[in-house]
């Protein structure tokens, strides 16, 4: 299967790994967003050897290229773009969207892939994964369910994206700068279509609130970081909470706990003795708990590196190719692919 990577942030260039490792798919094309690598052989912009692959800023490039399936991962998805590649006969897989869409939001997308015969799928880790897929496989191994979670505990030192993490997640900036920040709503998107999935797929009453919050905590002391001293009073850790309420009960909770390490922080918010995780849990009859453990680095350095919770996002979405290939014609989820698997280690094939 022919596949063009659509960006070359963290995950673009790691998805090109998975493609590259993946005995069913091939690189045919890439498109970049810097002039700067129009042209670039992509292995360069890798830092491997030539792969005879040029990159292009050029849309009209990407649209014209025979291929299978587009692996769409820029910071900010474009539903536009999205509806272009699927009209030009080109399946998208993606770990921007499109986990769960409303039929009001997902018309244009479910239009455009009957118009080109392509499929959509919106895949990842959080969302995409911990949040909604893993809750949901793990309630198959109980009856009467009444809560189920997926949760995640990172130092958001290690995502090596500095003006993310400065300028859009507001580390580093005034508490009520990150409070009236745009995080919140960008990451709602997704995981309310998380919440939304887990509603509807265990049955839970269609009369379901969702309430999302957002807490911050300061440094108390100067902390190096990877984008800077952050100084006292300033953001050093953020946690955000979507929760689904039958009546005053909740049912789904979904939460991430970003934080500048475990030192000098109001409220003294840490890891706890677990560390760094993921967590699912199901409350029903039997009980679940699961730690998931790996998807996170040993250290701040190799994070900065080759950070595991982005190469498994992309590897997700790598993954998914074949089977999104496969489907027929619209916007497909979990609840409509086969069981997703990886591919054996090239040695042992």
């Amino acid at each position: 299967m022919r596949v063009i990577q659509w960006a070359t942030g963290s995950v673009g260039k790691a998805a090109i790994e998975g493609i590259l490792l993946h005995p069913d798919l091939e690189l045919v094309g890439c498109w970049v967003h810097s002039d700067s690598k129009n042209g670039v052989d992509v292995g360069e912009i890798l830092g491997i050897e030539p792969l005879g692959i040029a990159a292009t800023s050029s849309m009209d490039e990407i649209l014209a290229m025979e291929a299978d399936c587009v692996l769409y991962s820029p910071l900010i998805p474009n539903r536009d773009e999205v509806a272009a590649i699927l009209r030009s006969g080109k399946n998208v897989v993606t770990p921007v969207g499109w986990f769960y869409p409303t039929e009001r939001d997902g018309a244009p997308l479910a239009a455009a892939c009957l118009e080109g015969g392509t499929t959509l799928h919106g895949t990842g880790i959080n969302p995409g994964g911990i949040t909604e897929l893993h809750p949901l496989m793990f309630s198959a191994l109980s009856s009467a369910v009444t809560y189920v979670r997926g949760e995640e505990f990172s130092d958001i030192r290690t995502y090596n994206a500095p003006d993310v993490v400065r300028h859009i997640m507001m580390f580093g900036g005034q508490p009520d700068e990150a409070m009236g920040g745009p995080m919140l709503g960008l990451l709602s998107g997704g995981f309310i279509q998380a919440i939304q999935m887990c509603l509807d797929t265990l049955g839970f009453s269609a009369d379901a609130e969702i309430r999302t919050s957002q807490e911050v905590a300061v440094a108390t002391q100067p902390i190096e970081t990877p984008i800077g001293v952050i100084e006292p009073g300033l953001v050093a850790g953020q946690r955000f909470i979507w929760q689904a309420y039958v009546g005053e009960t909740v049912v789904v909770h979904i939460a991430v706990n970003w934080l500048m390490g475990e030192e000098h922080l109001e409220p003294a918010w840490t890891f706890g003795p677990e560390g760094e995780r993921f967590e699912v849990e199901v409350q029903g009859d039997p009980s679940c708990f699961v730690t998931i453990k790996g998807w996170q680095p040993d250290t701040v350095e190799e994070g900065l590196v080759r950070n595991p919770g982005v190469t498994a996002t992309a590897f997700h979405c790598v993954n998914s190719i074949p089977y999104v290939v496969a489907a027929e014609p619209g916007i497909k989820t979990y609840l409509d692919l086969p069981l997703i698997a990886g591919r054996a280690h090239p040695d042992l094939r």
